[in-house]
């Protein structure tokens, strides 16, 4: 088995985090520093240390929606010794990390798991999952600005994908949008309404796919029932 398969299988990160940390000389391997990608393990019998810490295949998965709220940040561990998701999630003692990121500054659904093979399903681009999110930005959007976002605008010399945009409410200085979009670029709502004028003054995730945030208050999190989970696993 590949190295970066098998660390996503014992639930220390997705396999593209995963391939960082090997070229980062993070891993060691029967107490070899490994570099390069490419190492294969035996998970019998090698024994693979990350950042000096033994690791293995987590017999127990865990999958779980969190509440994010602001100030948090999704990772597992800070350099500035800032908040994490983590911390909020007490009482669990497998190894998990959160599916993708929100901004510190964004509240809502975030998934937490130590799926490793997931996780990297969900992040990849060729899934096109959706994700809504609701915005309050500065100021109306007329239908022009609309149109924009809908067939797509360049950021960073690449187009967007089409997203699906519309008015929620209107207000004298204000609009509430909801945004769908199914692209997991960095910040890509936030810069998609600054293109047209519009800053995002708040932004919360509802959904991911038909995993829906419903009810759950902020901070808070839950784990997945299984017809959530079969969902994701079917993807």
């Amino acid at each position: 088995m590949r190295l970066q398969k098998y660390m996503a299988l014992c639930g220390v990160a997705s396999r593209r985090k995963s391939e960082e940390m090997i070229l980062e000389g993070r891993v060691k391997v029967n107490n070899k520093v490994i570099t390069k990608l490419g190492t294969v393990v035996d998970p019998n019998k090698d024994i693979v240390l990350v950042d000096g810490k033994k690791i293995k295949l987590e017999s127990k998965k865990i999958y779980i929606m969190l509440n994010k709220p602001i100030g948090y940040y999704s990772t597992l561990k800070d350099e500035k010794g800032r908040k994490v998701v983590t911390d909020l999630i007490e009482g669990v003692r497998e190894r998990i990390y959160p599916v993708g990121r929100l901004d510190a500054d964004t509240t809502g659904l975030l998934l937490l798991t130590n799926d490793g093979e997931l996780a990297y399903k969900l992040m990849h681009p060729s899934k096109q999952i959706p994700k809504r999110y609701i915005a309050i930005v500065e100021g109306v959007p007329n239908k022009q600005e609309l149109e924009k976002l809908r067939r797509g605008i360049v950021l960073e010399g690449k187009k967007t994908a089409p997203a699906k945009v519309k008015i929620v409410k209107k207000f004298d200085d204000e609009a509430i949008l909801d945004i769908e979009i199914h692209e997991g670029r960095n910040r890509q709502v936030k810069k998609m309404c600054e293109f047209v004028n519009h800053p995002v003054k708040k932004l919360k995730r509802i959904s991911i796919g038909e995993l829906e945030l419903g009810g759950l208050l902020l901070g808070n999190w839950r784990y997945l029932n299984p017809e959530e989970i079969n969902y994701l696993k079917s993807i």
